[in-house]
């Protein structure tokens, strides 16, 4: 039955999981706390995620000769103070500045614990973030999520076949209504400090570069380049699939991805999911990127509705011929097409 449990426990997961902490072995995890997992992936360049069966994102925890910098700041304040209170477990250097990835709600809803040092981030960040940004319907979407995730909990344990199950699930459901109920303290705080094509940092030996090469994932994405490691931070730009798109720029993504893979690195660590050291991912993620696009506009001529077109797309030729887009994925492409900007 502890099978079992596991299995349904991970059924409830997995609409929110996106490339899950499990692909990581344990060994691979050098440092632990009672909220956090550490790898240093380079030269004291830690990546870190919660240890919480939520949907969250990567940060970055840059480790340098007399301060720290980190990038991005999770999902809810509460998650990043865990984080704040997680470090000392691998150094003692105070966090003396805070990089966003992009403005969505699981990257940077964390800032407002941040306010004392410079949060630096792309303009387009800093805008998405200063108006409105608790009405955005991907961060609305997440809210709805949320209430999905607690009511589908409640009915599996309505019909779980016996004690044990039942109790698994009920732990459960209490630490992710928990979580659910952080969303409410969040108070959105946009990057204080901007940039709009590149920025740089210089931290003791280290150079740190903030770029933005083209719109992908949001109209202000930001890497975080580190020259002599060869590293580069992309935020949600790449995985080793595609990306969500319903904020995004579907029809820019291949030659952003492209501009990307001018700079000289041999690592990809990326806003969800383990580093990436097979950089055909690129060059797979661009072709998608062009034939989704190709696809959708085909469709777009032909007067089919949004909502009629998700699972129909002949994405075969791709490396992801699964990954057929969302509705609102199809109606921000739609919007693009008609909307060029």
């Amino acid at each position: 039955m502890r099978h079992a449990l596991r299995l349904t426990i991970r059924t409830a997961l997995a609409a929110a999981t996106v490339f899950a902490a499990a692909s990581l072995s344990a060994q691979d995890w050098t440092t632990t706390t009672d909220t956090h997992r550490f790898m240093e992936v380079r030269n004291g360049i830690w990546l870190t995620q919660t240890t919480a069966q939520v949907f969250n994102s990567n940060a970055l925890v840059i480790v340098n000769d007399e301060d720290v910098i980190l990038v991005d700041s999770h999902v809810t304040p509460s998650k990043a103070r865990d984080l704040i209170a997680s470090i000392p477990a691998i150094t003692d250097k105070p966090v003396t500045a805070l990089i966003n990835s992009h403005y969505h709600w699981d990257h940077a809803h964390g800032n407002q614990e941040f306010a004392d040092i410079p949060i630096i981030g792309h303009e387009y960040t800093r805008m998405k973030m200063a108006t409105g940004a608790h009405e955005e319907p991907t961060y609305q979407r997440g809210l709805a999520g949320n209430a999905a995730r607690l009511e589908q909990l409640a009915e599996q344990i309505e019909a779980a076949e016996d004690d044990e199950e039942r109790a698994g699930l009920e732990t459960y459901r209490a630490m992710f209504a928990a979580h659910a109920a952080d969303f409410d303290e969040i108070r959105p705080l946009p990057p204080d400090v901007t940039m709009n094509e590149k920025m740089t940092l210089f931290r003791g030996g280290r150079e740190i570069q903030i770029i933005f090469v083209g719109r992908a994932h949001t109209g202000g994405d930001a890497v975080v380049y580190f020259p002599q490691d060869r590293l580069v931070f992309t935020g949600d730009m790449l995985f080793g699939g595609p990306s969500f798109m319903g904020d995004g720029y579907v029809d820019e993504w291949s030659e952003t991805l492209g501009n990307l893979a001018m700079l000289d690195f041999d690592l990809v660590v990326p806003g969800h999911g383990p580093p990436l050291s097979d950089l055909s991912a690129i060059e797979k993620s661009q072709e998608y990127y062009r034939v989704l696009w190709e696809k959708t506009a085909e469709q777009h001529a032909a007067g089919v509705p949004a909502e009629e077109v998700p699972g129909t797309l002949d994405l075969s030729g791709t490396a992801f011929p699964e990954r057929q887009p969302s509705e609102p994925e199809v109606q921000r492409m739609y919007h693009r097409m008609e909307n060029p900007d």
